[in-house]
């Protein structure tokens, strides 16, 4: 199975981040899960990719090319897709990935997120996604989501639709059972 992970190209304040982010890698080189990510080779990225790498798991990257021109591009992956934009890179994520699970980061991480909740909520992809809720990492964006049920602006089948944990095994056992 491919997972998308969707992840900050920093590791964060807390050790707690890269931790979840190599515990995740290892569940997903033992099950022969392929990772699916951003390319690069900071921050949690890095972390992820190297970790699959080092217990031979397979990764394929995919990134603008104005990222690999600033040279944060990982060189050791099985597979590096270079696109021409970030909505490029998007898109191709979600179409090699079976599932999305979004892990600690910032802007971008936040923005694929909110992109593949859309694409899921109009019907464009049919695919799990899930929350790694790290340390609470996601607690006020969870919160936030709950408001928007609450307040009528989004369904509430639409968020539980959403899986959230706060440690990798039992998001991935999750993810694995919807493809039995």
């Amino acid at each position: 199975m491919n997972i998308c992970v969707f992840c900050g190209s920093a590791v964060g304040n807390n050790d707690a981040y890269a931790e979840a982010a190599r515990a995740l890698a290892i569940l997903f080189s033992k099950a022969k899960h392929t990772l699916i990510y951003g390319g690069a080779d900071v921050g949690l990225m890095g972390i992820l990719a190297d970790t699959m790498l080092e217990a031979n798991g397979s990764v394929i990257g995919v990134i603008p090319d104005f990222l690999l021109k600033r040279e944060v591009a990982h060189r050791g992956l099985t597979k590096l897709e270079v696109v021409d934009s970030m909505h490029q890179r998007k898109q191709r994520m979600a179409e090699l990935a079976d599932a999305f699970i979004a892990i600690p980061g910032g802007w971008g991480t936040l923005d694929e997120l909110a992109e593949i909740l859309t694409w899921k909520q109009l019907g464009i992809i049919d695919k799990p996604i899930g929350i790694l809720n790290t340390n609470n990492f996601f607690d006020p964006l969870l919160n936030q989501m709950q408001n928007m049920v609450k307040e009528g602006f989004l369904k509430d089948s639409n968020l539980s639709n959403v899986w959230v944990e706060s440690i990798p095994l039992p998001l991935v056992v999750k993810i694995e059972r919807t493809f039995i």
